[in-house]
């Protein structure tokens, strides 16, 4: 019996391990002080150097709350919106916004194949790995590594956050390194391609 016992809890413990540790109904209580800037869900920024929340991965999500408001991460338009949050808030708001359908964009056609190249195959001659290494060939990212899914995020945000990886002005987070490494080789050209590829990709 004790042996049965400890499997269901193993079992539940699991469960909740791969589904987060995130409430969404909870979430979506908290969720509406974001939608001034995200939009409802999280899915449409009123500006598109703001990102989609939606769909990104719940690790990914809860790892940047904390960063930011632990000011690791310093978005100066989120000062104090989260200071009063507890770590479960911030676990829930990650559940929430995982939870919302992304809203794909549109690609600049004139850019497509050479953000498809980048995006999927990087570039060899200068050391930059495909993207979809990490954040899948579909955009749907890797949620137990925490890699985000980039499938359908704004261009204009997107290409801001390389160019940040690329200045060292983002540089906080377990994959930081591995982010400013791969922006570090990248053009203004090449960040204008895939971030526009990235935009469309679903």
């Amino acid at each position: 019996m004790k042996k049965l016992i400890a499997g269901v809890v193993l079992g539940v413990g699991l469960v909740a391990m791969a589904h987060g540790a995130g409430d969404s109904q909870a979430g979506e209580q908290n969720a509406a002080v974001c939608a001034g800037c995200h939009g409802q869900g999280g899915a449409k920024p009123i500006m598109g150097v703001y990102p989609k929340l939606s769909g990104l991965g719940e690790k990914y999500l809860y790892n940047q709350l904390v960063a930011i408001k632990e000011g690791e991460r310093v978005i100066p338009e989120m000062t104090g919106l989260l200071g009063s949050m507890s770590d479960q808030d911030l676990q829930d708001l990650a559940a929430y916004f995982n939870e919302q359908d992304m809203v794909v964009s549109q690609a600049d056609p004139k850019l497509a194949d050479k953000g498809a190249a980048l995006y999927r195959g990087g570039n060899m001659a200068t050391g930059v790995p495909a993207c979809a290494g990490c954040h899948n060939p579909r955009g749907n990212g890797n949620e137990p590594a925490g890699y985000p899914a980039l499938g359908g995020q704004n261009a204009e945000y997107v290409t801001k956050q390389l160019k940040a990886y690329r200045e060292g002005a983002r540089s906080t987070g377990a994959n930081a390194a591995i982010m400013m490494d791969v922006a570090s080789k990248l053009t203004d050209a090449e960040i204008e391609a895939v971030s526009s590829y990235i935009s469309g990709l679903n």
